[in-house]
């Protein structure tokens, strides 16, 4: 049985966001997001990226940030933490026929946001909870989605969800269509007991662990 997606709404750690991309390896992605090739650590777990000495924010400099890297079902996948910006390269990552998405898993205010390139091109993007406003050169991507999800009505400017519907079904319903739609899973031991290696991607976190 597929892990799915969904089970990131309740992402509670100092994890930035998720970046995945089809098309490149694991070590490609972390590549495209800034690391450095022959600076890799062996495979760590969650709790060990706090041994590499992350300084979020430093005065006048780069706060640090680094990416854990794997694949699975067709997909590499990125756990971005600290002060990691590589998320915000999506176009850079998703060049050459790549596909990439990145989630950003905030809580309630404001929302989650979930953006997909395509061949260098920002595609798509919307807040969960916010599916309203979309943009990108092609808005409507997932609208048929969203549609049939009853996340939105089929002009694609009304919320079916109720006001008072808490945010976290109201994110899993939408990172649901997401899912479904690209084929994307992530096994919850990524945050846990699984060993990835991982990636400076800016700053400079202590990778000597």
């Amino acid at each position: 049985m597929s892990d799915g997606i969904q089970w990131l709404v309740g992402l509670e750690n100092w994890m930035s966001s998720v970046v995945f991309a089809r098309g490149i390896s694991a070590q490609e992605l972390a590549l495209r997001m800034g690391g450095d090739r022959d600076k890799a650590t062996v495979p760590i777990t969650d709790d060990q990226v706090m041994d590499l000495g992350i300084e979020a924010y430093r005065p006048c400099e780069d706060g640090d940030g680094v990416v854990r890297v794997g694949e699975q079902g067709g997909w590499s996948f990125a756990l971005e933490y600290g002060h990691s910006t590589g998320g915000e390269r999506l176009e850079e990552i998703s060049r050459d026929g790549v596909e990439a998405v990145h989630y950003v898993p905030i809580q309630e205010h404001p929302p989650a946001t979930v953006f997909y390139s395509r061949d260098g091109v920002s595609r798509c993007g919307f807040g969960l909870g916010e599916e309203i406003w979309r943009w990108g050169e092609e808005p409507d991507l997932l609208l048929a989605d969203l549609v049939a999800a009853q996340v939105l009505d089929p002009d694609g400017a009304t919320l079916l969800h109720p006001e008072d519907e808490p945010y976290t079904d109201t994110y899993r319903r939408t990172l649901g269509v997401v899912e479904r739609r690209f084929g994307l899973s992530l096994s919850p031991a990524y945050l846990r007991e699984a060993r990835l290696p991982a990636y400076a991607v800016r700053g400079t976190p202590d990778m000597r662990i």
